[in-house]
Formats: C-alpha cells, sequence, structure tokens
C-alpha cells in the first residue's frame, strides 16, 4: 500500500537523524499547478512512513483488511497472487504469514520495495518483490490467479487512460476468470468530507501542515503536504493528487475493460489515536473476475534483432594493457564473449573491431543493424581518452547503441567532477585534493595520511599501484611523479583520504527509474595479502598475472548492513540518472572507518569480460554469464522501444 494520506492527525514516530533540510515555497494559491506529472516517483520514501505510519505500519490494521479481502475472494494457498503498489510489502508479508506460497509484489518505490525486501527476511517469509510501474508490469500472460491494489493505490496518474492502462495490464496477467480486488477511497464522501487545511504533530518533533483543494474539473483531490522539524526546519514541501472514484465510476470502468464486477462493500480503518484519516478512512473494497475465457493468444515470434558488437582493435597497440597489445588472455576473453552471446536467443550478431575502416563498416552496416553493442571500453584506436568518440561516432551516423552517451562517459572520466556532483547531491566522498600539474611543493597539507593518489582522468585502475598508498610526504611526493611519469605531465592528479574499510562495488543494469535490476553488492576480499601491503584493487590486481595482488585478491558478497545495502542502491540510482548512465553500470565505493560509505568512482560501459566484476555480481544473482549480456540486451533494446515511443508520440502531438 503506498498511497499518502490527505488528512490525519496526531502521529507519534521516532524521528530519523541527519535529515535533509528543504525550503518551503511559501503561500500558493493554486495547488494544482505544482503537481508534477509523476509525482508518486519520488514521495512515497521515509516520510511517507513517518506521516502515515499509524495506519500503514499497524500490524492489526493489516490483518483486519486481510480479513476482509479473503472474506470476499475464494483463493487457495497455493493460488498465485500478485500484490500491485505493494509499497513495503504489508499486505502480502501477511499472506505469506499465513501460509500463501506463491506471491509477488510490485511497487515504483525503491525505497519502499528495499524495506519490503529487508522485513521478508527478517520474518523468514518467501515474497518475490520487484520494483516497476503498474501499467507495464514485467510478468508473462496469464500468470496470476489473483492480484489486488490496496491502500487506496488506484488512480495517482494526471491522465484517466492511464488507470485503463493498468486494468489491461492487470487483465493481460490474470488467468481466465481470474480475480481482481481494489480496495479505493469513498470519492464522493472525500469530496464532501475533506479539510482544506489541518495540521498534526507527527512526533514530539516533527508535524506536517496540509491543504488540499479539488482539482479544476472535480475529479482528483490534490493535496499538499510540509513536513518540518520543530527545530530544524522544513524536510519536504510536497504535492500530490489522487483521482476520486465513487462505487459507481469504478465498476463502469471494470465492465469497460473486460471484468465483471462481483461485491462490493465498504471498508473503514480506525487510528488507535482515533484521529481523522483522510482518504483512508472510508473506503470501497471492490471485486471482479476477467471476462477473458481462454489463455491469451500467443505472441507472435518476435523478430531476431541484428546487433553489431564494437570493440577495441587488436591490430593496435594497446597502452592500457601491460604488455601493450592483445595478448593470449585478452583472446580468450572475446571467444568467452562470443560463446556467450550465441547463447542469446533472439538476437543475431556481427563483430566489428577494425578501427581504420570503422566508419565504412558502420555506414555499410547501418540499415541492416538494429543497435551497436559497443564494447569498446578500450576507446576509438585503443585510446582510453577518446571512449567518449564512439558513440559520437555512432550519433553522427544515427546508429542506437548499447551504454552511456558522449556527454555520460566525458563525466565519468573526470573523477573530481564526479565528486563534485556527488557531493551537490549529498553523497559523501573521501576528503581530497587536487595537486595541478605546474605544483611542485605543497603550501599546505588538508588531509590526513594515509592518502592514495589517482590520476583524476580515467579509469582501468590505470596509475594505481601497491606505492600509490602513501604515509608521509616523502612517498607522496614520489606518487605524484609516478602518476605524472605514466599519465603524463599536464594533467591534475587527484590526492584522497585512503579509507580502511570495505572495498565495494554495486552494479545496475537496466534503466532506472522504472525498468532495472541492483545486482548483489561485491566486496574485494583482502584476508589473503600480506599484511604490509596495502588493500587495495589496483592495477595489478586487474592486470598483472605474475603479482600478488593478482593471484590474492577476489571478490566476494558484500556483507553489509540492510540500512547500508538500501542507501547505496538509493544512491547508485540517483548516480545512474544524474549522469546519464544507460543500461548498465558499476559504482565503486569504500567505507570508512565508521561505516560509512563513501563513492570513489563511477563506470558507465563497466568491464563486460566473463571473469570481471560486473559477472562476478551477477554470477552471485544467479546470472550466468550469457544471462547477463542478455541482460543488458533487453535494457537496451527496451530502452529504444520506450524512446521510439516518446518521439511518436510527440510527432503526433
Amino acid at each position: 500500500m503506498t498511497t499518502p494520506r490527505s488528512s490525519s492527525r496526531s502521529r507519534r514516530r521516532t524521528p530519523r537523524r541527519n535529515v535533509a533540510l528543504r525550503s518551503s515555497i511559501g503561500p500558493v494559491e493554486d495547488l494544482e499547478s505544482y503537481v508534477k506529472a509523476e509525482w508518486w516517483r519520488d514521495i512515497f520514501n521515509a516520510n511517507y512512513l513517518r506521516t502515515d505510519g499509524d495506519v500503514v505500519e499497524d500490524p492489526e490494521i493489516t490483518e483486519t483488511e486481510i480479513d476482509a479481502f479473503l472474506g470476499m475472494i475464494g483463493v487457495a494457498r497455493d493460488a498465485a497472487i500478485l500484490d500491485v503498489c505493494c509499497g513495503q510489502g504489508r499486505h502480502v508479508l501477511e499472506l505469506a504469514s499465513r501460509g500463501f506460497t506463491d506471491l509477488h509484489g510490485v511497487d515504483r518505490s525503491h525505497y519502499l520495495i528495499s524495506r519490503a525486501k529487508r522485513l521478508a527476511t527478517e520474518r523468514g517469509l518467501t515474497v518475490a518483490f520487484r520494483e516497476g510501474d503498474a501499467r507495464k508490469l514485467r510478468f508473462p500472460d496469464d500468470r496470476f490467479d489473483f492480484i489486488y491494489v490496496a491502500g487506496n493505490s488506484f488512480g495517482y496518474f494526471e491522465s484517466a487512460e492511464d488507470d485503463v492502462a493498468v486494468l489491461a495490464e492487470i487483465r493481460r496477467l490474470l488467468k481466465p476468470r481470474g480475480q481482481l480486488l481494489i480496495d479505493f477511497t469513498d470519492g464522493d464522501y472525500l469530496r464532501a468530507n475533506f479539510e482544506a487545511r489541518s495540521w498534526e504533530w507527527i512526533d514530539n518533533n516533527y508535524f506536517v501542515c496540509r491543504e488540499r483543494a479539488l482539482s479544476k474539473d472535480g475529479d482528483r483531490l490534490i493535496s499538499r503536504e510540509v513536513i518540518t522539524h520543530a527545530k530544524k526546519g522544513v524536510i519536504a514541501d510536497q504535492f500530490y493528487a489522487e483521482r476520486l472514484y465513487n462505487g459507481s465510476q469504478l465498476a463502469m470502468l471494470l465492465g469497460e475493460n473486460g471484468f465483471e464486477v462481483v461485491e462490493s462493500m465498504p471498508l473503514s480503518t480506525a487510528s488507535k489515536r482515533n484521529q481523522d484519516l483522510g482518504m483512508m478512512a472510508e473506503r470501497i473494497v471492490m471485486t471482479a473476475r476477467s471476462l477473458k475465457t481462454q489463455p491469451s493468444a500467443q505472441p507472435t515470434r518476435t523478430p531476431v534483432r541484428r546487433v553489431a558488437v564494437l570493440m577495441g582493435d587488436h591490430r593496435k597497440p594497446d597502452d592500457v594493457k601491460p604488455s601493450s597489445v592483445f595478448d593470449a588472455d585478452d583472446y580468450h576473453t572475446i571467444a568467452e564473449l562470443k560463446s556467450a552471446l550465441k547463447q542469446v536467443p533472439g538476437y543475431r550478431f556481427v563483430y566489428l573491431n577494425d578501427h581504420d575502416n570503422l566508419v565504412d563498416d558502420l555506414q555499410k552496416r547501418a540499415s541492416k543493424i538494429d543497435f551497436v553493442l559497443n564494447l569498446c571500453d578500450e576507446g576509438l584506436n585503443n585510446d582510453p581518452t577518446r571512449e567518449l568518440h564512439i558513440p559520437s561516432l555512432l550519433e553522427t551516423l544515427n546508429i542506437s547503441y548499447s551504454g552511456g552517451n558522449p556527454q555520460c562517459l566525458a563525466y565519468c572520466y573526470d573523477k573530481s567532477l564526479v565528486r563534485g556532483i556527488a557531493t551537490e547531491m549529498d553523497i559523501p566522498v573521501p576528503a581530497a585534493f587536487s595537486v595541478a600539474p605546474e605544483e611542485v611543493a605543497f603550501i599546505s597539507f588538508p588531509i590526513d595520511f594515509p592518502v592514495i593518489v589517482k590520476p583524476n582522468f580515467g579509469d582501468s585502475s590505470i596509475g594505481i599501484t601497491v606505492d600509490s598508498v602513501c604515509h608521509d610526504v616523502g612517498q607522496l611526493e614520489q606518487a605524484i611523479a609516478n602518476v605524472r611519469e605514466s599519465g603524463g605531465y599536464s594533467r591534475p592528479v587527484l590526492v584522497e583520504q585512503f579509507l580502511t574499510g570495505k572495498d565495494i562495488s554495486v552494479g545496475i543494469i537496466g534503466n532506472p527509474p522504472d525498468n532495472y535490476v541492483a545486482l548483489p553488492i561485491i566486496e574485494e576480499d583482502y584476508s589473503q595479502l600480506p599484511n604490509d601491503l596495502p588493500r587495495i584493487c589496483g592495477y595489478e590486481a586487474k592486470w598483472d598475472a605474475d603479482s600478488i595482488y593478482f593471484k590474492n585478491v577476489t571478490s566476494i558478497p558484500a556483507d553489509l548492513p540492510q540500512s547500508t545495502v538500501e542507501f547505496l542502491h538509493a544512491s547508485c540510482i540517483k548516480l545512474f540518472q544524474r549522469l546519464g548512465c544507460q543500461d548498465y553500470a558499476r559504482f565503486d565505493w569504500r567505507l570508512d572507518s565508521n561505516g560509512t560509505p563513501r563513492l570513489l568512482e563511477a563506470n558507465p560501459n563497466p568491464g563486460w569480460c566473463w571473469d570481471g566484476h560486473l559477472a562476478r555480481m551477477a554470477e552471485y544473482a544467479g546470472l550466468s554469464y550469457a544471462e547477463m549480456l542478455s541482460s543488458i540486451l533487453a535494457a537496451c533494446s527496451d530502452r529504444l522501444a520506450q524512446n521510439g515511443r516518446r518521439a511518436k508520440n510527440v510527432r503526433a502531438a
């Protein structure tokens, strides 16, 4: 259940620490003009649980509601059940506790889905949770016996046509004569009884002020919440809206979209504090059956996608590699890739790697391919500074491609720039300073030893070696000289606080906010290294087969508190979107001595090889190497299709 309440009072909650402060926009004459079209993308977070917790966190209320639902719906314990807009999973987890076994929950909120997963783990319950948009649910046709939309979660969208899209998607997923239950606010009651203004104390520190008004057409209730800490000030000033249906209107909508209404009953909620519950107070629960009597027709065969795989040029020198040329390990990696792609159904691949003739090859094939799988992380002509030239070339030729665009690659190549963006987003980074090319001595030293010295530009751990970790000024001066010698004297050098906590990576496949998977977080296992060596995953660990790092450092599932996992996932999703990543990315972090994660760098188009970090994360998620590649291809295909639909809609408008 993920509906904010538009009128409620006197809720006491434990205050959350380190709350990010916001400013209020002040008096507003027209509430409706401030409601974002997709307000529901951002509003369901800790503040939602803070303001509405006396209902949505009360197990007795949840038990009562499930009793009511099951009283209206006859469903077996092994029935396939889907909770749409499940929030933190309170209803579906209650079903799991009662012995139901094939349970699924979907919600748009990353925060609430993460909480649902944690609660399921803590309680030893089995529910499959995933993030998703109710208008496009990633399940096969005829998958479920029973689908419900509980807790007044129907009617969020700006257009009523989107509500119809939700019903169409539910009908697609239901088996023939499958059952639907919708729990929604009584629109007639709310129109007559909503409070135009109210305020309430949430606990001893927080209070919320609300304003409400009907939309100009009278079909939606517009609500504004200003959540304030008594000493710190405003922490949220947010607007939202919900379409108001009465029983007759929803019954008609269901009938027009392939359902027959079975039963309808009123549902009231009583808070233990007996306060005004707003949209959650007087509701209607309506059940219906799908009129579909036969399984959905099998979809037509999906046409084979034609993909050009663009890679580095093995004919040319590559200064990143220890021998500056492609060696046996590189050819083995390419062979593993081709073998895995052969296992991916629905695609036909051609491989391009001749950079001298790349423009001609692409022009000849432009009309014969659907998109390019851009695996050329070496850069044009194997020059890492020209990695962004590959997508630039593809865009010039009007060819679609996977992975980051030129701007994204330019951002992420500059570590200081990524640090600045993260800081702007309240994402912690290690203390650091930049050494300009002309600097030869230190006038001041703003951070304490130990430090680690890195090239400001670049990736693949180039320039980061065992000698990069410094404990005094002498070591620091030598490390800076080493970086300048290997990477050039005209570029800045980054001197960063060396963190001693876990060295971790987070992988994302897909395209937030609606369609992505956060892979299991991994950490580097340094337990086999001698005690006198610094705990880093630098150049030696990735490239030098004779190094003790290469032989003894491996990646294992990260052992982290759930709250840290949730923070990392939420931060990486924000960074993914802010930096303009596409289809997949990896973010490297390190914990400080207090266990606080601090961002080290962002990696769009991260290493795709069969034994790399991303593949290791996928393995821990139960995905084979071929399945990982298939997921990246699917993410790109879906994104391009979505962009095509948007472009078509814009042209039509």
